[in-house]
């Protein structure tokens, strides 16, 4: 197995050239225990999100941002499943992504699609300041809401750790072994139902 460096080059080996945000974005566990994000970057990443395209510019995207040892931060982690609890400790910030369900009263059919977008733009813009992002499905929402009092109409989806690459040296064998997993994707073919 090709094991990474810190020298190596983890860009996806694109069919057509794309912005280096995009092709240099991975989803890294290995992250540095040590680092701080600026508040001024992590304001900038953050301000992506609320540029994201809604419906009827709705801006169903709700945050809970959370600094590596804050009390919101521990509360998130706790809320964490299976393996990520082993590595998301030492991202420097985790950021739980809520979907509003409602807006003015009537059901938000696109709320958590809009919330998505939100989250892209925010992983690509972390990308772009030398950030990395890992976006967690396993989760336990319920613990999560119920921690943080959201509302019913308040959905939790995913949760993100962000933060700055750790020195591989410093990473356990079986972190190394996921982080050094080839990066492949399907084909575009397989992917366009039609394409006419």
């Amino acid at each position: 197995m090709n094991l990474i460096t810190d020298t190596v080059d983890r860009s996806a080996e694109t069919d057509q050239t794309l912005i280096p945000a995009l092709s240099e974005r991975w989803s890294p566990r290995g992250f540095d225990a040590a680092a701080v994000i600026d508040e001024r970057v992590l304001t900038t990443v953050l301000e992506a999100a609320r540029w994201a395209p809604s419906a009827s510019n709705s801006q169903p995207s709700r945050f809970i941002v959370a600094r590596r040892g804050s009390d919101d931060f521990a509360t998130i982690e706790s809320g964490l499943m299976g393996f990520n609890q082993a590595w998301a400790s030492a991202a420097s910030v985790l950021i739980v992504n809520i979907a509003e369900l409602e807006t003015d009263g009537k059901e938000n059919r696109w709320a958590r699609y809009d919330l998505g977008q939100a989250v892209a733009h925010l992983s690509v813009q972390a990308q772009h300041e030398g950030l990395h992002s890992h976006q967690m499905g396993g989760i336990d929402a319920t613990v999560l809401s119920s921690a943080f009092g959201l509302a019913e109409n308040h959905a939790i989806v995913s949760v993100i750790a962000l933060g700055v690459l750790a020195d591989i040296a410093t990473l356990d064998p079986a972190l190394l072994e996921r982080e050094s997993a080839p990066r492949t994707r399907k084909p575009l073919s397989e992917l366009l139902i039609s394409n006419a």
